[in-house]
């Protein structure tokens, strides 16, 4: 399964997310990639920070690394796409190998605006991959503030569905991602973790239901 985490917009939370749902898979035993496909190199970076991960990382970040990206994942049980923010046309080639594409939004109008040419290319890939699933997750929210719950309304205009899972905007994400580390292997016990395991969790269990 090839899952992309993609938005137009930087800042929404996609190499956090991917690093981590990378993890969290990695952590149940799974074979995983992590393909940095963002030219900033965010998720290389954060590698160059350990000595070690329980997943391979590399970085793929050109327009035409669909086919390549799809070749390598046949080694393995998950492969995630950690997409670039303002590059189309890698965007796009992170959309067509996906099997599962993930478009994380703040609570605020401005990374709804930017999905919005994600989202056009979603639906021009679902042309040719009627396969393709998507759907939005809420991603750096502030508590239980009414943005955070209008965001919803505002992503379903779009016509793709939302998650359950709402990830909330938490120091550990940040302090995990500055050290090096996991949000597993930094505050395995806290909220911030168990966000992402219900993420990961219900990201599997859409793809299961829709092969049904």
């Amino acid at each position: 399964m090839i899952i992309s985490f993609i938005n137009q917009k930087g800042g929404v939370g996609k190499t956090t997310l991917s690093i981590n749902v990378a993890a969290y898979f990695a952590k149940q035993g799974h074979k995983v990639l992590l393909i940095d496909a963002d030219k900033q190199g965010s998720t290389s970076t954060w590698v160059g920070l350990r000595e070690n991960t329980s997943f391979q990382v590399v970085s793929l970040a050109r327009a035409n690394m669909a086919r390549d990206a799809i070749k390598m994942s046949m080694d393995y049980t998950y492969t995630i796409i950690d997409g670039p923010p303002h590059a189309e046309e890698i965007a796009r080639s992170c959309i067509v190998a996906a099997d599962f594409v993930v478009l994380p939004i703040e609570p605020s109008g401005l990374s709804t605006w930017a999905s919005d040419l994600t989202v056009r290319q979603i639906m021009e890939a679902r042309d040719f991959k009627q396969s393709l699933k998507c759907g939005f997750v809420v991603s750096r929210k502030i508590g239980k503030t009414v943005i955070g719950r209008d965001i919803r309304d505002m992503a379903a205009s779009a016509q793709i569905p939302v998650l359950n899972t709402e990830i909330e905007q938490r120091v550990a994400f940040a302090e995990s991602i500055t050290m090096g580390k996991t949000i597993f292997e930094w505050a395995p016990n806290g909220a911030a973790a168990r966000e992402i395991k219900r993420l990961a969790i219900e990201i599997e269990q859409y793809q299961d239901l829709t092969k049904n």
